[in-house]
Formats: C-alpha cells, structure tokens, sequence
C-alpha cells in the first residue's frame, strides 16, 4: 500500500497508524532494518534529517532528562550529508522494505531544499521536510516554519521546481510558532500534501540541580527542545487546530509525548493520520520493541514494556587521585560507588565542558583511565584532586558468559580499562587468567597494571610502530582446553584477533569482545551506537564474535 492510500483520511478511520520520527532510534542503517524486518507493527520508518553536506551536530550532551519520561535535546541536525545518506538508502532499497520509508530532510534554503528533494524522491515514500528543528542553526528548521510567508514561498518554490515528484510532501512544524494552524494551511495551499506536527517544543533551559549549570551544550546557552510526556497536550492542541484549518483531506503525521494506547486514540481522533513515537523508545529495551508497538496499535497495555525511573540522573564525585601516564593518559579516583559490571559503563559529565561515555576500571575506589583524543577528553586533563565531576547511567548490562577452566584476557590501548572488572568477575568463578595489554610504549608501569597483576600472569606487549603487536603473542597453546577469549580495544584489532583465533580452530562463541561503540544518549534513543543489529547501551557492550558474524557487525 502507498503512502497516499494508506494515511488519507485515516483519521476519519480510527485505525492507528504507526510510525518512528526523525531523530530517534531509526537514525542510522542497522536501526531501519532492525525495525522494518522485526519490529512489523510499524507502518513507517523515518530518517534523521538528512543535508546536502554533512553536520557534525553539537557536542554531548546533547540529551537529558530533567524528570521520567521527559526530556530535553539539541542534538543540532547531526547527519552525514546528502551522499552518504543516498548510499545507505539504496542498499536498503536494494534489499527490500516492508515499511512506508520516511525520508526526513533539512536545509536553509530553497535551492538546497529542492537539491534534496529530487535527490531523495526515487527512494522515499514519503518527503518530510524539516521546517521546526528549535535548537537548528540560523536559517533552518523553525526559522523557515515560524513564518507563514517564509514557509508558503519554500514550497511553491520546491513544487514548481520539480512538479513530477512522485512523494507525498510532508511540511514539519513547530508549536513554537503563534499561528501553527495558520502555516499549515499556507504549505498546504502552496502545494504541501500534508504536515508533520509537533516537533519538539521550546527551546528550554534545563539546569542540572546538584551543580546549578546548564547540562546540553550548545551555542544557545544550554536551551534545547522538550520531547516526551511533558508535550503531550501541546501535540493534541495543535494538531486539531492544524485539522480545522486545513480540511480533512491532506494528510497529518501525528507526535509528541504518545506512549500509550489512550495517547494514540487521543492523537487519531484530534485529527492525525499516523502516530509517531519518539522519547518513550529509550524507555523500551529492544527486545521489547514488537510487543510495546503492537500493544499501542491494539488497545493494549504498554506499561509492562517502559522503564520506570530516570535513567539520566547526574551523581557528583570528588576527584581523590589524579595519576599521569605520559602526556596523553590518566588514571583517576573519585568518591563514591557505581557497582559496575563488565559489559556496563557510566558517562562522564563536567559542567560547560561536555560528556562522553567511558568504562569503569575498578569499583573500589572507583577508577577511571582516561586517554586523551578529542576536546572534551583534552579539556578534562585539566581535572584536579578536589574539583567535582558527574556521573550517570549505569548503562548496559552485565556481561553473559560461560564459566571456564582458563582465560586469556587481552587489552589494546584503553581498553585495559575494562580488563580488571572482566578479572575481577572471573577470579570469583576459580579462572585462571593470562593478561596481556598493548600500549604504545613503554614507559614504566603501565596504567592499571598493579590490579591486573594481582588476578594473574601480567605481559604488556609494547607496539614499536605496529599497532597491535599484542597479538602476535597469542599461539594455539594459549587457547587449549576449557579457555575463553575475551579482547577489548579497537574494532579493527579485536577483528584481527577474533579472525586469528579462528584460524586456530578456536571456537567463536568462546570469543567475547567489547563493542564500546560511540553514543550520544546511553539510553537507547540516538541510535548511534548500534551493532549488528543491537544497541550495547541497552544490551551490554560485550558480543560473542559468533553473534557479531552472523549479524553482520561492523568492527
């Protein structure tokens, strides 16, 4: 069934229509096939918002949550540009969708608008274009939708310059705007065939309470848009207003704030066609993703599939110990307890600094190796003994592995920092372990190496200019009898010392590897650190290398 059959008039039908929005969960390739191939009570996927060049977006936080099931965000239209995203659109394509495919699209002017819609039209269902983006920089999102003469004049530009588009035209708004009503009949009198509302609402200022500083980070002082329960009657307001003012004909992409079936209801008979489902996604682990959409589209109860509580709190701690290790790496000691597990981690977050996920390497004190690569990571260098920093999470879940007689544990660059809790669980199953950590040079102790020491035989292996010479000390001998392997570093070097440990006739559902993929959100929403089909936030980071073979990861 066709976009247009599908959702015109569907309102009038009180059949709930599914969908996911721009920006959560289905931002990537994986996520649209893990949703269109197992989750089938969605009608319809939709992308990122895609732009003609690529944008890095802002940096984390870019998500916070200032109580359950509400949130706040200012990701900033991070996409890879217009080329990369038609790649990933085609092999899907070539592969088949089930789903109506969504194509969101963002730009700061018509010309470029257009550029994008002729580009995405052959591989989309539906072309919704992002007029209501409230943290976008200057000249997108709801700096064009707030103006009705602004909105109206981008469409009839974009309908006379390519009048043979196949897709429905779907104008995104903001509730932001005075007269939302009134700028939807103006895009749909220029030609739009339908409207997408809401977006988030806002901007707002979300400060975090233990600290009293802004928590996103952002060129707007820390404002991001609100998503989630919070919205919920500012979607259905809106949309009826849209519905009086633009006739039942066109079509309206319902959202905002929608977890429940009763929210669903209430969006259909206010006036939508489909229902989108955003933020409350965090709050459903992937295994349960079928069942929470299938008991939203049926009547019923979707509560036993959300998590209750606030995943997204900030815990502070006082830096305790402040330990170099050449100019690039650290060691430090906090306060206080987070009882993580293999397979979990926490974010690190310094006020007007930013944050970034990292491992926890002991629990007791609670340590932290931290390796200098980006901004946020330098700036943290200048971290002192006494000054406070916040965690959050845990995110993931506890490693799940078979008890063996022997283990061989191997660590590249920072991923040492995982290999102590991997001991520390395995020394009190009675394993007898043989540690081997990579490092760039050697140069005394190396971090860590005190506590890996103590769980048994210790080698670091210097690199002398090739990275990962740690696995040319793995021989067959080392993998004999009851013995599992457990690596954790760089993709590519983990690949290599799963694929070696292959050839030596080692099994691969006794190879265990830490996906430590990037991610923005830890809670499930971004879709950024997604693998083979799994998310590691919510899942765990660790992965048999059978499981990540036969999902087709890439390391």
């Amino acid at each position: 069934m066709d976009a247009r059959t599908l959702l015109r008039g569907n309102h009038e039908s009180g059949r709930i229509v599914t969908a996911t929005v721009s920006g959560v969960l289905t931002t990537k390739e994986e996520m649209i096939r893990l949703f269109d191939e197992h989750v089938p009570s969605v009608d319809i996927i939709t992308t990122k918002s895609f732009q003609v060049v690529p944008t890095p977006g802002n940096r984390e936080p870019v998500i916070c949550s200032p109580s359950p099931g509400d949130f706040g965000n200012s990701v900033g239209l991070r996409n890879p540009g217009m080329e990369e995203a038609l790649s990933e659109l085609k092999r899907l394509r070539g592969r088949g969708l089930r789903a109506l495919l969504n194509v969101s699209l963002a730009a700061d002017s018509p010309e470029n608008f257009i550029t994008l819609v002729k580009a995405f039209d052959p591989l989309a269902d539906l072309l919704e274009l992002n007029f209501s983006c409230p943290h976008a920089a200057a000249g997108f999102g709801a700096s064009i939708g707030s103006d009705k003469a602004t909105a109206a004049e981008y469409v009839r530009r974009i309908q006379k310059a390519y009048p043979e588009r196949k897709s429905p035209l779907i104008i995104k708004l903001t509730p932001n705007a005075d007269d939302i009503a009134g700028i939807a009949k103006a895009v749909i009198e220029s030609g739009a065939d339908g409207i997408a509302a809401i977006n988030t609402v806002g901007p707002k200022l979300y400060i975090e309470p233990h600290s009293g500083a802004p928590i996103l980070n952002n060129k707007l002082g820390g404002k991001g848009g609100a998503s989630g329960e919070w919205v919920k009657d500012d979607a259905i307001r809106c949309i009826k207003a849209i519905r009086n003012a633009i006739g039942d004909d066109p079509i309206i992409l319902g959202m905002g704030g929608v977890s429940s079936y009763d929210d669903a209801r209430r969006m259909i008979e206010a006036g939508a066609d489909s229902v989108g489902v955003g933020s409350a996604l965090s709050r459903v682990m992937p295994s349960d993703y079928e069942n929470f959409f299938h008991a939203l589209k049926t009547g019923g109860d979707t509560s036993p599939y959300l998590s209750s509580g606030n995943a997204m709190e900030y815990t502070p701690h006082k830096v305790l110990t402040k330990e170099m290790h050449g100019d690039d790496v650290m060691v430090i000691t906090v306060s206080g307890e987070v009882g993580c597990n293999p397979g979990e981690f926490v974010f690190i977050w310094v006020p007007r600094m930013g944050e970034k996920p990292f491992s926890v390497a002991v629990n007791k004190p609670l340590t932290f190796l931290i390796k200098k690569r980006g901004i946020f990571t330098s700036a943290f260098f200048g971290i002192e003994p006494g000054d406070t920093i916040y965690t959050r999470g845990l995110y993931g879940r506890p490693m799940v592995y078979e008890k063996t007689e022997r283990a061989l544990l191997i660590g590249g660059g920072t991923g040492a920092a995982v290999l102590p809790l991997i001991a520390e669980k395995l020394s009190a199953d009675g394993t007898r372990m043989d540690i081997r950590v990579g490092v760039v040079r050697k140069e005394g102790k190396d971090p860590l190496e005190d506590v890996l020491s103590s769980y048994g035989s210790y080698m670091s292996v210097p690199d002398d200019g090739k990275p990962g010479r740690v696995l040319d000390s793995i021989v067959p001998s080392d993998l004999a009898g009851d013995t599992a392997l457990y690596v954790v570093g760089p993709g590519k070097m983990m690949e290599k010392a799963a694929e070696k440990a292959e050839a030596m006739g080692f099994p691969a559902d006794r190879i265990y590897l830490s996906m430590e993929k990037n991610t923005m959100c830890g809670i499930g929403m971004c879709g950024e650190c997604v693998c083979g089909g799994h998310l590691p936030c919510k899942e765990g980071t660790f992965f048999t290398w059978k499981t990540l073979k036969e999902n087709g990861a890439v390391l």
